[in-house]
C-alpha cells in the first residue's frame, strides 16, 4: 500500500460515527497486557496515562491483569490462556512471542499488538485492513536494523569489527545475514551473538567484546529492551560503544539511538487504537499504523567515557546530542 494511501486511511479515522466510540455507562473494561517492560517502567507510565485520557481509569471503569515477560518468556502461552479465561475484552501485547502467544490462545478477544514486523511476520495479512483479531503497530525494525548498523559505522571511525547482539526469538537468519552482508559491503566483519534470555546477555557482550568487536548493535527485541540497564552497565565497563533502538536510552546514557520514540507510540497511538477497541470499533476498521518519524539520539557524555570521538559529520544530523 501506498504511504499517501495509509495516511488518508489514518486521517479517515476522525470521520468515524461517534456511536462506535461511545462508551457504555456503567461498565467496567478489563484489559489483560503481555508487555515485556515492569508496571513501573515509565513508557508503561504513559501508555496508562494515556489509557485515562481516553477515558478508562483503574479503579473506576478498568481493570488491569499485567505480565511482565521480559525474564519469563517460557510463561507467555500460560498467561495468555489465564487472560482469555479471564474474559478480558482487549490483550495488549509487545513483541512476535506474546502477539503468537495471543493468538493461540484466542480467535475472538482483540488483540492490541505492537511489534516488529506485523506484517511480514504473518500476524496480520493486511496493515489497512486487518484480519482476524490483531491490529496496532508495526515498528519497520528489519529496516531500522540496518539503518542503526550504517550509523553506528558512520559513528565510531576506523571501525574493522563490529557485533550484534540478537533475541533468537525475535530476528530471523534471513535478516542476520542480511546485516552480515551490508558490513561486509564496507569491508566490515560483523559477528552475531544470539541469545533466548536476559540471563545470557552478560556472556554475550563479554564474548563480542573479546572477539575483537569495537562496536555493539543490540538489534530490535522487547526482551533486550527490558534488560537496557544491564547493557548500558555491561557495555560501559568496557568501553564498547553501543546502539540501541529507541532514542529514550541514549538520554538514559546509551552511546547512540535511533528509532521513533517509545513514548509516542504508548502514550498515543496504541491508547487511542485501545479506546477504539473498547468502545466497539471493529478490528478491520483500525488500520495497523506505522511510525513515521525517527531520531537520532547522541550522547557525547557517553562518548567521551568510552573515548570515542564522534564526527562533526554525524552530529549534525542528530536530532538530539547530549553534551
Amino acid at each position: 500500500m501506498r504511504r499517501r494511501e495509509f495516511i488518508a486511511l489514518l486521517g479517515g479515522a476522525a470521520a468515524w460515527p461517534l456511536a462506535t466510540r461511545a462508551q457504555e455507562p456503567g461498565r467496567t473494561y478489563r484489559l489483560g497486557v503481555l508487555y515485556s517492560n515492569p508496571r513501573s517502567d515509565h513508557v508503561m507510565t504513559a501508555f496508562f496515562e494515556g489509557v485515562r485520557r481516553q477515558g478508562f481509569i483503574e479503579g473506576q471503569n478498568l481493570i488491569v491483569i499485567y505480565h511482565a515477560f521480559a525474564l519469563k518468556v517460557d510463561l507467555l502461552s500460560e498467561w495468555a490462556a489465564e487472560l482469555v479465561k479471564a474474559r478480558v475484552d482487549v490483550i495488549a501485547t509487545a513483541g512476535d512471542l506474546a502477539s503468537r502467544a495471543a493468538q493461540q490462545a484466542t480467535k475472538t478477544i482483540p488483540i492490541l499488538a505492537i511489534t516488529y514486523d506485523m506484517l511480514g511476520t504473518g500476524l496480520v495479512n493486511s496493515l489497512a485492513r486487518p484480519n482476524g483479531n490483531t491490529t496496532g503497530v508495526s515498528i519497520l525494525a528489519p529496516e531500522l536494523d540496518g539503518k542503526r548498523q550504517e550509523i553506528l559505522i558512520d559513528a565510531v571511525p576506523g571501525l574493522r569489527r563490529m557485533a550484534a547482539l540478537a533475541d533468537s526469538h525475535v530476528t530471523p537468519a534471513v535478516k542476520l545475514d542480511a546485516l552480515e552482508q551490508t558490513a561486509r559491503a564496507r569491508n566490515i566483519e560483523l559477528s552475531i551473538h544470539r541469545i533466548a534470555s536476559g540471563a545470557e546477555i552478560a556472556a554475550a557482550i563479554d564474548m563480542a567484546q573479546a572477539s575483537g568487536a569495537a562496536a555493539l548493535n543490540v538489534l530490535a527485541s522487547p526482551m533486550l529492551h527490558a534488560n537496557r540497564q544491564l547493557i548500558m552497565d555491561r557495555v560501559a565497563t568496557l568501553r564498547l560503544p553501543t546502539m540501541y533502538q529507541w532514542p529514550e536510552t541514549a538520554e538514559e546514557g546509551g552511546f547512540v539511538s535511533y528509532g521513533p520514540r517509545l513514548i509516542d507510540l504508548f502514550g498515543v497511538v496504541l491508547p487511542r487504537q485501545l479506546g477504539q477497541l473498547f468502545r466497539g470499533t471493529k478490528i478491520a476498521d483500525i488500520p495497523v499504523e506505522q511510525p513515521t518519524k525517527f531520531e537520532l539520539v547522541i550522547n557525547l557524555k557517553t562518548a567521551n567515557a568510552m573515548g570515542v570521538t564522534v564526527p562533526a559529520t554525524l552530529l549534525v544530523r542528530a536530532d538530539k546530542v547530549i553534551e
